[in-house]
């Protein structure tokens, strides 16, 4: 057995590496694609353009439109004459949100009053427009604060928060460690799908059935090539997590560790499909159809907490959302085993079942 074993596995790592679009993909998942991502899909609200209407034309108004623009929220998208003009520039897409300042803000706040101060958004992106509005609470709420205290009215407690894991509540993070693992999971399902469905359709896996090669044999030296070329391609992911300031708080032997755990059961999803489709368009079609339910389910889209009940549970299935909270908890907070093992646990009664199915599945079909 270690000799036939050892056979295949060098006829796969052979075939693999001389699949030139194979490998490019595989590199282009892991560097490029995590790259491009984590640039684009950043749901941080930043540079809004505003449109600033100040009616009251006084040192405080003016103040309080500087506290708006002097953050990374918002952009100043030009001076509206009145707030119907303010209007015409949101609906023109010209601004996506406008500050209507009004006459006699600085003599309200002289007096102690309260002002009210205007602010319209844009709810065509619903996400946008309630991270632009809390943004826009907080400004007025310190400006507020700050007003009061000068007048020497701003006694009270005083919180004091501290952020942990991720103190700059930037979203750079997250995007790039879970672009990683969602690359992970791809090339380890549509590889050894690709790899054993291809052959297939070739014939070259009926003539390997006529030798004494076993199933579970075959199917392993199918999948140990996609295995370690997985792990591989890890190295310039960090590289690239590296760039964009994602610290490495855990233990990087241990981040390889529970990779490799989780791309087996990645692979065990692969060979599952394949055992189950005849043509490569079947088996990429499956692969898409299992990859979008596991990638929403996975937090990496919407937090699973804001889900429905049903889907949460159902997410507890998802292989992606265990070794996200993996890579999250080893690079973010410097988890360890004894904090990660369950995840672990439950990626290994994942693959090694699915993997099961798949071989009695090739061997019904080898009888």
């Amino acid at each position: 057995m270690p000799t036939r074993l050892a056979g295949l596995v060098i006829k796969e790592a052979i075939q693999f590496l001389r699949d030139r679009v194979m490998l490019i993909l595989v590199l282009w998942l892991y560097t490029i694609e995590v790259v491009i991502c984590t640039l684009a899909l950043s749901f941080e609200v930043r540079e809004m353009p505003l449109a600033t209407v100040d009616l009251d034309r006084t040192p405080a108004s003016r103040a309080l439109v500087e506290s708006f623009l002097v953050t990374d929220a918002f952009a100043s998208a030009g001076r509206a004459a009145s707030a119907a003009e303010a209007s015409e520039w949101l609906q023109a897409g010209r601004a996506r949100a406008a500050l209507v300042v009004p006459q006699g803000f600085q003599r309200a706040l002289a007096r102690g009053g309260t002002p009210a101060v205007q602010i319209l958004l844009d709810g065509t992106n619903s996400n946008v427009a309630a991270q632009a509005r809390g943004y826009a609470l907080q400004i007025v709420g310190r400006f507020r604060s700050s007003t009061a205290a000068g007048a020497g009215s701003g006694r009270g407690a005083r919180p004091v928060v501290r952020i942990w894991y991720n103190p700059d509540q930037t979203y750079t993070s997250f995007m790039v460690l879970s672009m990683v693992a969602l690359a992970a999971l791809m090339v380890g399902v549509i590889c050894p799908a690709a790899s054993i469905v291809r052959e297939r359709e070739t014939g070259t896996i009926e003539q390997l059935r006529v030798t004494p090669v076993r199933t579970g044999e075959l199917l392993l030296a199918k999948t140990l090539p996609t295995l370690v070329m997985g792990l591989l391609s890890v190295f310039p992911s960090l590289l690239i997590a590296w760039w964009f300031g994602v610290p490495l708080r855990g233990s990087l032997l241990l981040f390889l560790g529970l990779t490799a755990v989780f791309l087996v059961s990645a692979v065990a999803i692969g060979v599952l499909i394949a055992a189950i489709s005849r043509t490569l368009q079947q088996a990429l079609l499956l692969s898409f159809f299992g990859l979008f339910p596991m990638m929403f389910l996975s937090g990496t889209v919407a937090p699973v907490e804001s889900m429905p009940e049903v889907l949460q549970t159902l997410s507890l299935a998802s292989p992606l959302r265990h070794y996200l909270d993996i890579t999250l908890g080893i690079f973010l907070k410097g988890a360890g085993l004894e904090a990660l093992w369950p995840h672990a646990l439950i990626l290994v009664a994942t693959g090694v079942p699915l993997f099961g199915l798949a071989i009695w599945i090739f061997g019904r079909e080898a009888r």
